[in-house]
């Protein structure tokens, strides 16, 4: 028989089991309710630590949650003794207790050890302690486990603490997979609204595409005008409204003259600046329906809406006095020249097409004359005649030696000797009569050809100067253009023409003074190889151009050719007499000739003497000549000047 003292103790007990009992009742029902609705993982993960830690009388808890890489797991929430020193830290899978768990899906208590062989025993008995882990498990898959580190007291962990924790991470398993559900949608909601943002920005940016497309479509990118496409949409406009109000319409279209020059001399960049100043400068001039657009390259064309002839023309000479302003670019002062053409509806072309091709043979009309301006005239278009049909013909001439050089002398002003010639390429055609060399030059040159005309002209000029010599001591001057001076066969091929020094003697090269601000360490040896060869050199049209003075003392120049535009008037300008002066005095300091061009005058050539002047050319001298009239000259000089 139970006596009554003992039954008193199982009644305590019991009355002391079931207190606890209502508490770990009252501890689950608070954990289910304080984390069941909680979406914040890391807010669950801190309830669900302190309360299985209240639990199971634990003195550390720990959440390992498997990582997304299935490879690592990571403590995500702890309580108790040292606790925020592994909270946060990653170990592999297969390491410790966790790994133990993951790979058994079984928890992890004392009890286990009786069924694990001796060494595993020793093992774990060693590595684990006093240790419970129950895994937390979700409705598909592995997650992690809540593990209770040393019995608060001592002691070990009992079943009862092992079936309470079980019932734990039941509760804890759903919340964390719910929150984790919550979080993947808010993931995949914020991966939505981003992309959403993205699809804006990238719309927006499409958008803009699209207007710098459409931009690009109808603008020059460097000046910012209207480009060909816009011009002809406009042109296409005003010429319907002019044929509904009976108006006439001029189209004005302007060629840069020596504009490759200047990309050569000071780059494209500078090139590109002088396009932008130009163009501002002509659109504060433009009238409010009137149309200034870039073709390309150097080449600008205006509409002028309701404007006959005698109005294009006007308009026209306003724009040109507006062009020969200088503009400063690079800290130099530029003086810009154009070649004008005008063309006008209805008179000179009734469509868009036939007026800027009308123009275009008008401005090229105007360039090879050096008249600056000009309004279309039928009778004298070779466009109209058959502009392709010339292109081929100079082909043509090039190769069956067409071409022929005329010369022109040059004396030396201090004793009157005739002691060099210019030779100057001209070209004669049964169908054109003679054609501009300012024109066939281009023509050459647009058709990569110039280099083959320059190789001939040397050629024949070399030949040419050795016959004369057997008479009388003559350079032959050649002018070279800046394209094939910087050609990287260009040595090469000259060493084939000269052969050796003794043919050097005979000539000298001129070349534009622009051409010394391009390229300069590789210009320098090349002319440096020139004079090897015995060759002279030249800067022709000297002060028109943007040469340095430093560059220039450097380079083995041996002679300054004066530009016929300060010649000319010397006599009666006071300006353009200190220019021809100040350049002597330049020359003839730093060593070198000095050449006189378009000299026309007694006056003149007496004023080049009174400076000591070396060298004069000009009509006062002789116009250029063909090689038997040069060969006249030369027997019958001085007393045929």
């Amino acid at each position: 028989m139970i006596d009554g003292r003992q039954k008193k103790s199982n009644v305590v007990e019991l009355n002391q089991n079931l207190k606890d009992r209502e508490v770990e009742i009252d501890l689950l029902q608070k954990t289910f309710t304080e984390i069941g609705s909680e979406l914040d993982l890391d807010k669950i993960f801190q309830i669900a630590s302190a309360q299985a830690r209240a639990l199971i009388q634990a003195e550390t808890v720990l959440i390992p949650l498997l990582d997304e890489n299935c490879e690592t797991y990571s403590y995500r929430g702890g309580a108790g003794k040292n606790a925020e020193e592994i909270v946060g830290e990653s170990l592999p899978l297969e390491f410790g207790v966790c790994g133990w768990v993951w790979k058994h899906k079984r928890p992890w208590w004392r009890g286990v050890l009786d069924e694990l062989s001796e060494d595993e025993k020793n093992l774990w008995e060693e590595e684990a302690g006093s240790m419970i882990m129950v895994p937390l498990q979700g409705r598909r898959h592995f997650l992690g486990g809540i593990s209770g580190i040393n019995k608060i007291g001592g002691g070990e962990f009992t079943r009862r603490d092992f079936n309470l924790l079980q019932m734990f991470a039941s509760i804890v398993s759903i919340a964390i997979e719910n929150a984790m559900a919550v979080g993947n949608m808010e993931k995949v909601s914020r991966i939505n609204e981003d992309y959403r943002n993205r699809l804006e920005i990238l719309n927006k940016q499409l958008l803009e595409s699209s207007k710098e497309l459409k931009y690009l479509s109808l603008y020059d990118t460097v000046t910012g005008l209207p480009n060909r496409s816009l011009f002809h949409d406009r042109l296409s406009r005003n010429l319907s409204q002019a044929i509904l109000s009976e108006e006439h319409i001029g189209i004005l279209l302007i060629d840069l003259d020596r504009f490759k020059e200047v990309n050569e001399a000071l780059g494209h960049e500078h090139g590109d600046l002088l396009l932008k100043k130009i163009s501002r400068r002509l659109e504060r001039h433009m009238k409010l329906d009137e149309t200034l657009a870039r073709l390309g390259g150097d080449e600008f064309v205006i509409i002028l809406p309701a404007c006959d002839e005698t109005l294009s023309m006007q308009r026209a000479k306003e724009f040109k006095i507006l062009l020969n302003e200088p503009f400063n670019v690079a800290n130099m002062k530029m003086a810009v020249s154009g070649s004008f053409g005008v063309a006008v509806f209805p008179e000179q072309g009734e469509d868009a097409s036939s007026l800027l091709s009308h123009a275009d043979s008008a401005m090229y009309e105007a360039k090879n004359n050096q008249i600056g301006l000009c309004l279309y005239n039928p009778a004298r278009d070779l466009m109209t005649r058959g502009h392709l049909v010339m292109v081929a013909d100079i082909h043509r001439a090039l190769k069956e030696k067409q071409f022929e050089l005329y010369y022109q002398p040059k004396i030396s002003i201090k004793d009157n000797q005739l002691i060099a010639a210019e030779a100057l390429g001209r070209w004669i055609s049964e169908e054109w009569g003679m054609v501009s060399p300012d024109y066939f030059i281009k023509v050459l040159e647009r058709n990569s050809l110039l280099d083959e005309y320059t190789y001939w002209a040397i050629e024949t000029a070399l030949q040419q100067a050795r016959i004369w010599n057997k008479k009388q001591v003559l350079r032959i001057a050649v002018n070279l253009s800046p394209q094939i001076l910087m050609d990287p066969d260009f040595i090469e091929n000259l060493n084939q023409i000269i052969g050796d020094r003794k043919n050097g003697k005979y000539l000298t090269f001129e070349i534009t003074e622009n051409l010394f601000l391009s390229e300069y360490d590789t210009l320098s040896s090349v002319l440096e190889h020139i004079r090897q060869l015995g060759i002279e050199l030249s800067i022709d049209d000297y002060g028109t151009g943007y040469s340095s003075l430093s560059r220039l003392i450097k380079l083995p120049v041996n002679e300054l050719k004066i530009d016929k535009s300060f010649v000319k008037n010397v006599d009666t300008n006071n300006d353009d007499e200190t220019v021809v002066r100040s350049t002597i005095e330049l020359a003839h300091n730093l060593g070198m000739k000095v050449v006189a061009e378009g000299v026309e005058s007694e006056a003149a050539m007496e004023l080049l003497k009174r400076y000591d002047c070396d060298i004069a050319q000009g009509f006062l001298i002789s116009k250029p000549l063909p090689v038997a009239e040069f060969e006249t000259f030369l027997d019958n000089y001085p007393a045929s000047r």
